[in-house]
């Protein structure tokens, strides 16, 4: 009798130990830590553009935090397609992400990538918003936005504008500034923004909307002259700027947003650490005032729904744009490559 109870107390036993192991072993994760590796974050733009210079200081920030290296790739041309294209085909593990604007959406609807980035990529977090300064040559005769207006008007044609490429959104936000105020300027594509500010500079085009970031050190040196800001209200960064809606352009705005997208498929869980992490950053009263005085506002506290609602927002922004009289998606693509 007494070797049955000993039996059944030892087999009772040997379950709850199984049970106990085969628990533990279950709440194992199935992967290790994310990252363990190198992470690589693709920028459509040359260096010392806007998008560049925000993917190095968050790059920072995720090297801090992760104890790995965060490296900067850019693969600019063809107004970010490159980018976007090289990013859509990466391994969908979470150590290739690609940080980009409003051009994404630009892109899928123009045509110009052969899929919709609603379903090739995996929207992870927004990162910030911005305006732009509408910047010009100093030898050119105009000190405001209305008297920009009455010189390009005078001479329909005659000045070259340049942009970071055919189809970005400074392209856009210059054509819809010609629409709404009747007047004529040449576009002159280039590979990024810093190439078209040394164009700029040297008076090879007469007008430019550039970030703050960018344009700053060269208006205080007066190697270009700011007019306005492109935001619906006036800057930290330049609030001695009026804007263009205050320059006499009502209901005129122009904001890009930034931020990263991981290929279609990325794990949710890596997807939902990274949005976590760059929220903290972001977030951070330290580093948003940094992010002002550049001329930069941080976005909200989101989630990757969030910031594909905002996807899903700009893409029919864009659609209504391009049924604008006066404005047609031909003339905002590129040359076949």
């Amino acid at each position: 009798m007494k070797r049955s109870v000993i039996r059944r107390s030892l087999l009772i036993a040997g379950l709850l130990m199984l049970g106990c192991a085969l628990n533990v072993a279950n709440a194992q994760p199935v992967s290790p830590s994310f990252p363990v590796k190198p992470v690589r974050i693709i920028v459509g733009n040359s260096p010392g553009g806007a998008n560049d210079l925000l993917a190095r200081l968050i790059g920072q920030k995720l090297t801090e935090a992760w104890g790995q290296q965060v490296i900067i790739e850019n693969r600019d041309g063809a107004s970010g397609v490159i980018a976007m294209e090289l990013a859509a085909r990466a391994p969908a593990d979470g150590y290739t992400l690609l940080l980009s604007g409003s051009q994404m959406a630009t892109n899928t609807v123009l045509g110009r990538v052969p899929f919709d980035i609603r379903k090739a990529y995996e929207q992870v977090v927004e990162l910030v918003m911005q305006g732009y300064v509408v910047v010009v040559n100093p030898v050119l005769p105009v000190k405001s936005i209305q008297e920009l207006i009455a010189y390009v008007k005078a001479r329909p044609g005659a000045l070259n504008y340049g942009s970071p490429g055919v189809g970005s959104p400074a392209h856009l936000g210059i054509e819809l500034f010609c629409s709404m105020t009747g007047t004529r300027m040449v576009h002159v594509p280039y590979k990024g923004n810093a190439p078209a500010m040394i164009d700029l500079m040297s008076g090879q085009i007469q007008l430019l909307f550039g970030a703050s970031v960018s344009v700053a050190p060269h208006v205080r040196s007066g190697k270009l002259k700011a007019l306005a800001v492109t935001t619906p209200k006036r800057t930290q960064a330049n609030p001695t700027l009026p804007t263009v809606i205050e320059a006499g352009v009502p209901g005129y705005q122009m904001i890009n947003s930034y931020g990263f997208f991981a290929p279609a498929g990325t794990p949710a869980a890596i997807v939902n650490a990274i949005n976590r992490q760059c929220n903290q950053f972001i977030s951070a009263p330290d580093f948003k005032a940094r992010l002002e005085a550049d001329g930069v506002e941080a976005a909200p506290p989101n989630t990757p729904a969030d910031y594909r609602s905002s996807i899903d927002r700009q893409i029919a922004d864009l659609e209504k744009f391009f049924r604008t009289p006066g404005i047609s998606k031909e003339s905002f693509n590129p040359a076949p490559r």
